[in-house]
């Protein structure tokens, strides 16, 4: 008897046709026999929604918070209205929207008296969608013969107290997942957990950060020592590229944790990039398989999938960046410039995606999200201001407007010539470089170019690298 845990995105149960097909993804597998956790997100947009209700509470608007209720109340009660025959079971998943809502509600009225929302508040305050979620796929389940019971994950993951993105305490976790959901799975009840959502040890609900459900699926995964997990959304699998910007895109069968993990970090949206951590040491399957297409056959994520010698299997990229540079000639040999760098960028929390620095010394760059730009510019000068005056340092400024572009394969390893394929496809198509970065890992390529230049960047490297001029 198999364990799988299956994970369904916002798409999936984005309104009443696809909460439908979820119940007979969920209810066929089960009906073979096997064991089943199911995690839900929320509807799609609801997280976003429940964001934009809240921080707008804070700016003190009385009006778009009470239209975000309104909203997600009419979605959700379109959903069980259509969906649930029975009059019980329906009206008490009204009641529970109505609490949920009205919950949501007052914390935006306290949210707008105060006028500021902490991180504990709004984690407080998201929670909302994925707890609905749960109920209405549970409530399907019932209706359909099939025994289910929602599972709040407060009540199994348990983590620090960073809000907003927040980290599972592994032993205590894996303890509390065992003892509330191995007795649901024998007694033949199918758990629905809500993705995304923890709480601390003293019981405070948390997030795991966007896109945090795949991380809720993978932790329980890890703690039953599930045969798979697998990961539903909205595309047939992990693909080569974006489609919506290289038509000619298509998935790619098998992919390592290595891989899909640098994937994960340079942009790609099919999984959050801490998914895979929990599954790594058990060395668990993770599938990538679309809900509504659930008989394709998807991508498989292993520890070490087989690769052609040379083989570049995607291309992505991150945009909304800005790159940092710092600059001078009296830099040559001054040690301790790069450490107070980036010490001076961690005091503004913000996270370093790439880095590059010329062997002369005499500049170094990096790329961070543009919503940080102007601050790090500032605490940098700040930090260099007495290397500023002296004119060891000429200058401290940020380009906007820039994107990662990333090739990834761990077929590219030790292979020679990779570098100039790739930058011959870019050369070819009049592409400037602006800066470049490889891991030491040597599966993955980054390169910086302006955002007028990105999508072409990633329809070269697909077309000339990955489908080999096709």
């Amino acid at each position: 008897m198999s364990r799988f845990v299956m994970k369904f995105g916002g798409t999936s149960v984005g309104d009443a046709s696809a909460f439908a097909q979820v119940r007979d993804i969920v209810a066929e597998q089960a009906r073979n026999g096997d064991r089943i956790v199911a995690v839900v997100s929320a509807m799609s947009g609801a997280t976003d929604e429940l964001t934009r209700g809240i921080v707008s509470a804070a700016d003190g608007d009385k009006e778009i918070y009470h239209d975000v209720c309104n909203s997600l109340r009419e979605r959700h009660l379109n959903v069980i209205s259509e969906s649930i025959r029975d009059d019980k079971a329906r009206d008490t998943l009204i009641s529970t929207l109505d609490a949920h809502i009205a919950d949501y509600a007052n914390l935006c009225a306290s949210v707008r008296v105060l006028g500021e929302v902490t991180l504990r508040v709004m984690d407080q305050a998201l929670s909302r969608g994925e707890r609905m979620s749960a109920r209405i796929l549970a409530a399907l389940l019932q209706q359909d013969g099939v025994q289910s019971e929602a599972v709040d994950a407060t009540d199994l993951i348990i983590t620090d107290q960073a809000f907003g993105n927040a980290a599972p305490i592994t032993e205590v976790t894996s303890k509390h997942i065992t003892s509330k959901l191995i007795p649901l799975l024998e007694a033949g009840v199918i758990p629905v957990v809500t993705g995304f959502i923890a709480a601390t040890e003293g019981g405070v609900t948390t997030t795991l950060g966007r896109g945090g459900s795949d991380y809720t699926a993978a932790i329980i995964g890890d703690a039953l020592d599930a045969d798979a997990v697998w990961i539903f959304t909205d595309v047939d699998g992990v693909m080569t590229a974006d489609p919506r910007i290289a038509p000619a895109a298509r998935v790619i069968p098998v992919i390592s944790y290595t891989e899909v993990g640098e994937l994960a970090y340079f942009g790609a949206k099919v999984l959050h990039p801490r998914t895979i951590r929990p599954v790594i040491e058990r060395e668990i399957p993770v599938w990538v398989k679309n809900t509504f297409h659930p008989d394709r056959s998807g991508t498989r994520i292993v520890r070490d999938a087989t690769n052609t010698h040379g083989t570049v299997k995607a291309v992505t990229m991150i945009t909304g960046l800005s790159m940092v540079t710092i600059a001078g000639r009296g830099m040559i040999g001054i040690p301790g410039i790069a450490g107070r760098t980036f010490s001076a960028v961690a005091r503004e929390g913000t996270s370093v995606l790439m880095i590059s620095q010329a062997s002369s010394e005499q500049s170094i760059c990096f790329i961070i999200p543009t919503v940080s730009a102007k601050a790090v510019v500032h605490t940098l000068q700040e930090e260099m201001e007495r290397e500023l005056s002296r004119r060891d340092i000429d200058r401290i400024w940020a380009d906007n407007d820039i994107v990662i572009i990333s090739a990834i394969g761990t077929g590219m390893r030790g292979t020679p010539g990779i570098s100039a394929r790739i930058f011959g496809a870019l050369g070819s198509a009049g592409i400037n470089v602006i800066a470049i970065a490889q891991g030491s890992s040597e599966c993955s390529i980054s390169l910086v170019v302006t955002s007028a230049n990105a999508t072409r960047a990633v329809q070269q490297i697909h077309k000339e690298v990955i489908n080999h001029g096709k």
